[in-house]
């Protein structure tokens, strides 16, 4: 489960860190299935083969960062790498139009955030880590009851990944004033939905507008989610 630390107050400024990572750009030629998981099994140096040697890799040549990373950060790993495969098919120089970096499409602007060197971005275990950081915080920032389903509660921090925050809360806060459950994916996708409509997003609760990348969002949240159920029946998580 995601580590809880206290609330964090979202400025205007501090939202910027949370922009979606829609446009992200693909290989030019994407990899098949097979080609993806090759790549992120192959070794690229000899202290992640020590590593390895010390615990055997499953998902991806990637594991013991991952494993690393969610134990300090209070993340289940298997997530991550769920994240890092639909980002970007475990290609550590991927670059998109946007300008997000890594295995984990980490965008400059959250380095900065986190006082890392933006330079360092291309270091794969501080991509992983700056992805962690951004996790753990983002589910600190939705402040999402801890009697919700986990399957909600992951969903709706996936989609505040990939959309922004902005965006989530708004679906929230519009779902909370009709009467629908804010900590319900089902409920808050539907009003992701709806904050392309002039009806809704001109509403005074809204504060981050329009929004017309719903589609984008609820299919990667689905890609995340079931590729983290498979990882979740070949891997433990400790």
């Amino acid at each position: 489960m995601l580590k809880r630390i206290s609330f964090v107050v979202v400025s205007t400024a501090l939202l910027a860190v949370y922009e979606s990572s829609q446009g992200q750009a693909q290989p030019l030629i994407p990899p098949t299935v097979e080609e993806a998981m090759a790549e992120a099994m192959t070794p690229s140096n000899s202290e992640q083969m020590a590593e390895m040697a010390e615990l055997p890799c499953v998902i991806s040549r990637f594991d013991p960062i991952m494993r690393r990373v969610g134990g300090e950060e209070g993340l289940d790993w298997r997530l991550m790498s769920a994240i890092a495969y639909s980002e970007s098919r475990f290609i550590e120089d991927l670059k998109s139009s946007q300008g997000a970096l890594g295995i984990m499409q980490i965008r400059p602007i959250v380095a900065r955030h986190f006082n890392v060197p933006v330079e360092d971005i291309d270091d794969t275990e501080t991509n992983i880590r700056l992805a962690g950081m951004l996790l753990a915080e983002l589910d600190t920032m939705l402040r999402i009851p801890r009697s919700t389903p986990e399957q909600d509660r992951l969903s709706i921090i996936l989609a505040s990944y990939n959309a922004g925050i902005g965006h989530v809360l708004d679906a929230r806060r519009l779902a909370r004033s009709e009467g629908a459950n804010p900590n319900s994916w089902e409920d808050v996708s539907r009003y992701l939905k709806l904050k392309s409509d002039p009806a809704y997003y001109e509403l005074e609760i809204v504060q981050s507008g329009k929004f017309t990348g719903s589609g984008q969002t609820l299919h990667y949240v689905d890609e995340v989610m079931r590729k983290y159920q498979q990882y979740c029946k070949i891997a433990t998580l400790s």
